[in-house]
């Protein structure tokens, strides 16, 4: 079989030729000893574009949730964040291990809760219960679809949090996917919150890290975290550069992979046998059903044909991505047409 489109996810972008030699000829130095200058580049840059002190780049998403949570958190503090958000499901329970923290579960369409949800959340002051520190967002939301947190639910959160004291977060996994789709400056997004990060490895196709941000004070107690986890990543400069070239060159053209999922979604909408809520389509992330519980079944007659998905809990997923062009989106919507026919017309 022959992988003619991958929307398994974004994460599997490659850096392009123009990225790689961008790569190749970055100027590199000991990245923990603050030398290393593409380092120090990228760094400034993803500071500027969220209007923060200062950031810190690291190898993954992941690692800055939980440096974050271990930040803001003491031992035993809870964090409040939607049910299906990555910490929960994806990172094996690390803010338990790393940060000593619980997480409080909430519910809400499509990833979202809102203000009230989380208030209500929200601990009272007595020993016998874990002390709400951190109310983290991730954006867009993953298992919630690819879905759009509202600038005003976010400012309508972030109101509640200054009231009570506690810590706001963004897992920014594709907030610049959401920033496009939006039409939000980044640092709109920023501004609200006391730690943000930017992924570099999915949508904008850098191959490794992710950059987090914030205050001077916040940054330099995530450096100390980032020690105890791993520490330097010395001569670092090379994939950094991947970021810069990234962020220089590969935002704007998100909207290509909005219009994209688009067409996949209106072709399964049409499809006998598949269900898709159109209005909860926001970015890059494709969610639907599939009739009588035959979801598996439809993924593997799609890869039979070239075409590879993700299985969600019961539910498939496409997701677009720069390294699939218009064409393999006309291919891969043929397929799911011819599919869906041969299983249920």
């Amino acid at each position: 079989m022959e992988l003619k489109v991958d929307l398994f996810s974004d994460t599997g972008t490659r850096p392009s030729r123009e990225m790689r030699k961008f790569m190749a000829e970055a100027e590199v130095g000991d990245e923990q000893l603050g030398e290393d200058p593409s380092v120090n580049r990228l760094c400034r840059m993803v500071a500027e574009i969220l209007d923060k002190d200062d950031a810190v780049y690291l190898p993954s998403g992941l690692m800055a949730n939980q440096i974050s949570y271990a930040v803001h958190c003491q031992k035993g503090d809870e964090i409040v964040m939607h049910k299906t958000a990555h910490p929960i499901h994806f990172e094996s329970g690390a803010a338990a291990v790393i940060a000593g923290a619980s997480i409080k579960m909430l519910d809400g369409e499509g990833g979202i809760f809102t203000a009230e949800d989380f208030e209500g959340a929200i601990r009272d002051n007595d020993y016998h219960s874990p002390q709400t520190s951190v109310v983290s967002i991730e954006q867009t939301t993953n298992l919630g679809g690819g879905r759009i947190w509202p600038l005003e639910r976010i400012k309508e959160i972030a109101e509640v949090a200054a009231q009570h004291g506690i810590k706001m977060h963004m897992d920014g996994a594709r907030m610049l996917n959401a920033a496009v789709a939006a039409g939000v400056d980044p640092a709109d997004y920023g501004q609200y919150f006391d730690s943000i990060w930017i992924d570099l490895s999915k949508g904008l196709g850098a191959p490794v890290g992710s950059v987090l941000a914030g205050s001077a004070e916040f940054i330099e107690k995530a450096r100390f975290w980032k020690q105890r986890l791993g520490g330097a990543m010395r001569q670092a400069g090379i994939i950094a550069a991947g970021g810069i070239y990234a962020l220089e060159n590969n935002i704007e053209r998100l909207a290509e992979d909005h219009e994209h999922a688009r067409m996949l979604a209106e072709t399964i909408k049409e499809q006998p046998g598949l269900d898709i809520d159109l209005e909860g389509v926001d970015t890059n992330i494709v969610l639907f059903s599939v009739a009588d519980g035959r979801a598996d079944e439809f993924a593997d007659r799609l890869l039979e044909e070239g075409v590879r998905v993700s299985r969600m809990e019961g539910l498939l997923r496409a997701v677009t991505h720069l390294d699939v062009d218009r064409d393999q989106i006309r291919y891969a919507v043929k397929t799911i047409e011819k599919t869906a026919s041969q299983m249920f017309a």
